[in-house]
């Protein structure tokens, strides 16, 4: 349910694009598109919520030490939502990382997206990985100026959905940036951004510390 809701988002962000310019002459007098795209991101935290706490699945049910409540966020930012192509290397590098837990992993760095913001250009790496049952997945690992201040020390994590269309053009919403579970547990290890997934912009958006 949880990525259905993630889908209707991004059909959402298609039509809040153009707009997104007209906050900076309106501040917070969003459009209705702006407004309906605000509605989803904070029902998608709702439903999370939910999940966080009634799945048997989720960090919190995983470990009986891990106390929840609900998870924090920055206010709904449509300023912080961007499109890209996925730019992919020509020679993808396979890289060794580590977890919190000091394990190294090996990851692919798949490509990278790119955006602009306060007429600055930023990039951020998209990675190749693999669960234990064989499953490819990708994903975007990231840092910025508010990690280990209103962030999570580690970093935070965008999902990304891999379209076979080579000129396919993504939506980087930052609203949707994540905790990744060993913030909420002990138990868990996750990935730990390298220093070139450093944003060295203040990312105001997405999911804040828990503790």
């Amino acid at each position: 349910m949880l990525k259905m809701v993630k889908n209707q988002i991004k059909i959402f962000v298609i039509i809040l694009i153009p707009f997104i310019f007209l906050l900076e002459s309106c501040g917070r007098n969003y459009t209705p598109e702006q407004k309906k795209y605000i509605g989803e991101i904070e029902k998608f935290r709702k439903e999370k919520d939910d999940y966080m706490k009634n799945n048997p699945d989720s960090p919190f049910n995983q470990d009986k030490s891990a106390v929840f409540h609900p998870l924090k966020y920055y206010d709904v930012n449509p300023e912080l939502v961007f499109k890209s192509k996925l730019y992919r290397n020509t020679v993808p590098d396979t890289i060794t990382i580590f977890g919190t837990k000091g394990e190294a992993r090996k990851a692919i760095r798949f490509g990278f997206v790119q955006f602009k913001y306060k007429n600055k250009n930023y990039k951020l790496n998209v990675y190749k990985g693999t669960t234990k049952d064989g499953t490819d997945y990708y994903t975007i690992w990231f840092t910025d100026k508010t990690t280990g201040e209103e962030t999570y020390g580690v970093g935070r994590y965008l999902d990304f959905d891999l379209n076979p269309d080579t000129n396919y053009v993504y939506t980087v919403d930052f609203n949707l940036a994540y905790n990744p579970y060993c913030s909420y547990s002990a138990k868990y290890s996750c990935a730990i951004p390298s220093k070139e997934d450093h944003l060295d912009i203040a990312i105001e958006a997405g999911e804040k510390n828990f503790h």
